[in-house]
């Protein structure tokens, strides 16, 4: 489990709020007697431009849209669970003598400039897991560090602060699919498992073993590249983008001036981008088995999608079922709704899943 240090939590209850470039996305599950409950979900569109790469460039119009996505969504939770993605946070494996987590935290600290491409710690936050004894060093550990500058984290706090709410966990895209994945999915030690999260402008890529992170990279490209090149190749307006996008996939053709073109075409730089993290991670963890790739994200419901990437990376590729062990409150959600929704909540209710006993 990940948290940027420096926001401190209570155990009172939280919501997962997933910032997008494109959208915001509120995820309620509650803790039920028959275990998890999802019993919110909401979304808003968010305007080009508030968000861009990771970074807030207008704060004002992210809190008001925080601050309506609150009140069409009828939620009452004001403590957020949030999380970033992109090049503003950097994560990476290492290996450590065996130490304690305060004695690892004290050593990052004091060589910061040994682990983290930062120039003064005192400017970042950072947290890390430990993964274990290390394969091929012995008396050594394996640890996942993440960090981020600490005033993009403060400007996100910033944000949902003025939206009337106050943030008390900042997670990582990818680590928050790790929960997601690892509260839903039955697993063995060494199964190798990729999440892949394609967001309108960033794709999250989590390498897991175990249920835990090994390898992540996220692209910085997604849906919203896709529907630009149809916009542009077609000349039709975003609407009629999207839908070519999603729904003339699945006929693997849209007509244009009399020939066919297929829609997943325009996917190929994204394509071949996830193609180059697996051989990455193929290449640097000795050829590892991977068992399965899990797909989410909007752009999951592209028409052909699972079948262009098994058949690429040769790997069984499946769209995300965030709800295996996840029931839903049935006086809001119907079974239809519920599989709509799947692969758009995946990365929110990862985050809905945290807890502040988790830290």
């Amino acid at each position: 489990m990940f948290s940027l240090k420096g926001l401190l939590p209570d155990r009172k209850r939280t919501v997962g709020l997933d910032v997008g470039s494109s959208s915001i996305k509120l995820v309620e599950i509650l803790d039920a007697s028959e275990g998890y409950l999802l019993n919110n979900f909401s979304q808003v569109p968010l305007e080009k431009g508030i968000i861009v790469e990771g970074s807030i460039v207008d704060a004002n119009a992210l809190s008001e849209r925080i601050r309506g996505l609150f009140k069409i969504s009828g939620c009452n939770t004001k403590r957020v669970v949030t999380s970033l993605s992109g090049h503003k946070v950097i994560s990476k494996k290492a290996t450590f003598p065996t130490l304690e987590a305060d004695e690892l935290r004290q050593l990052i600290n004091d060589e910061a400039g040994n682990y983290l491409p930062f120039d003064d710690v005192k400017d970042v936050s950072f947290d890390f897991q430990i993964l274990g004894e290390s394969e091929g060093n012995p008396g050594q550990m394996d640890v996942v560090l993440v960090a981020a500058k600490k005033d993009i984290v403060q400007n996100y706090v910033d944000a949902i602060q003025k939206a009337g709410l106050k943030a008390v966990i900042m997670d990582v895209d990818s680590f928050a699919l790790e929960t997601m994945y690892e509260t839903n999915y039955d697993f063995e030690e060494h199964d190798v498992v990729v999440l892949v999260n394609i967001g309108a402008s960033i794709t999250n890529i989590n390498v897991v073993k175990g249920g835990q992170s090994i390898f992540t990279r996220d692209v910085s490209m997604g849906g919203q590249s896709i529907t630009d090149s149809i916009q542009e190749k077609l000349g039709v307006p975003f609407e009629e983008a999207e839908r070519i996008k999603i729904e003339a996939a699945k006929e693997n053709a849209h007509p244009v001036g009399g020939s066919q073109i297929n829609p997943l075409s325009f996917a190929e730089p994204l394509f071949m981008e996830i193609e180059r993290s697996i051989d990455y991670f193929r290449s640097t963890h000795g050829g590892e088995y991977i068992k399965e790739l899990i797909l989410s994200g909007g752009s999951a419901k592209i028409g052909g999608i699972v079948e262009t990437l098994t058949q690429r990376l040769s790997i069984d590729t499946q769209i995300v079922n965030p709800f295996q062990n996840i029931t839903y409150n049935k006086k809001i959600f119907d079974p239809v709704t519920i599989e709509d929704i799947g692969p758009v909540a995946a990365l929110g209710i990862g985050l809905a899943l945290r807890r502040v006993d988790d830290l």
